[in-house]
């Protein structure tokens, strides 16, 4: 009897799993890129008017999470519905879901992106000048590599607790791109040793000249600045000092696994702010 009630719990428990998985991943749009059917979550505010050009902002979950739990850590509804723009959230493949990182993988992810803008462009008055990416983890890899493969489309990108998801020398791409990122030095899972000299590569990478200002914001949180950028594409590094693996200002992740949750700021109103300031140049 003990040896088949630890069957039924073992058996049982991925059913239990895979049954809840399936209950909160709720997306409302599929679409097929590179012969795959993917799928994304999009949220258009009840102010949204055809006749204005709206802005987009891409907002991509992190591994094993999916585009529901995005779209509530980060809460970019709630703005969404104050300024009046679109947001998507896209699912990464696979189960768990994850963004597949190996230079194949990469390209068929950025190609679903570039894919999925033009899909929302021909349903929604897109505004192309302002068409933003953010993500958490290895979402905030993807807003890199979107950053480096779709410079031409995507005006700014954010990233929480993701610096270093990809080398320094992956971005062939030279054309500036304005990037904020958020790190916790308690950060369990993406270490923040380094993460101040790939945000340096990125200034580089963005033609910034002279010394960043380096200013504590709050109690625990340091913001290092570039500023003198090409493009006007500047580069900020929000630091949270015990911070771990989390969205700041955000729905915390549970702490035994991703470390303190910040709300001395809130990432998604100050990548809103950026994104406000730093639309796309028309060519």
């Amino acid at each position: 009897k003990i040896i088949s009630g630890i069957l039924a719990i073992a058996i049982g428990l991925p059913v239990a799993f895979t049954a809840w998985f399936c209950l909160v991943d709720k997306t409302n749009g599929t679409m097929v890129s590179s012969g795959e059917t993917r799928r994304y979550l999009v949220y258009v505010p009840k102010t949204y008017d055809r006749s204005k050009a709206t802005p987009l902002v891409v907002s991509m979950h992190g591994a094993s999470l999916w585009p529901a739990s995005q779209m509530e850590y980060s809460r970019w509804n709630d703005l969404a519905d104050e300024h009046g723009f679109i947001v998507v959230y896209p699912a990464g493949m696979g189960f768990p879901k994850i963004w597949r990182m190996s230079p194949q993988g990469l390209q068929l992810e950025v190609t679903f992106i570039s894919d999925l803008i033009d899909k929302l462009a021909a349903e929604y008055r897109i505004d192309p000048t302002r068409v933003y990416a953010d993500g958490f983890s290895n979402g905030g890899g993807m807003s890199f590599a979107v950053a480096c493969k779709l410079s031409d489309r995507i005006a700014a990108v954010g990233a929480v607790a993701a610096a270093r998801a990809l080398p320094r020398n992956w971005c062939s791409d030279s054309k500036p791109v304005p990037m904020m990122a958020f790190h916790g030095t308690n950060d369990p899972l993406v270490p923040y040793q380094g993460v101040r000299d790939w945000v340096a590569s990125w200034a580089r990478r963005n033609q910034c000249s002279g010394d960043p200002i380096d200013a504590r914001i709050t109690a625990s949180v340091y913001r290092l600045e570039y500023t003198n950028c090409a493009e006007n594409a500047d580069v900020i590094l929000y630091t949270v000092d015990g911070g771990g693996h989390s969205f700041p200002g955000g729905k915390p992740l549970p702490e035994w696994i991703a470390g303190r949750t910040t709300h001395e700021i809130d990432a998604t109103n100050l990548l809103w702010r950026f994104f406000v300031q730093h639309p796309r140049r028309r060519q």
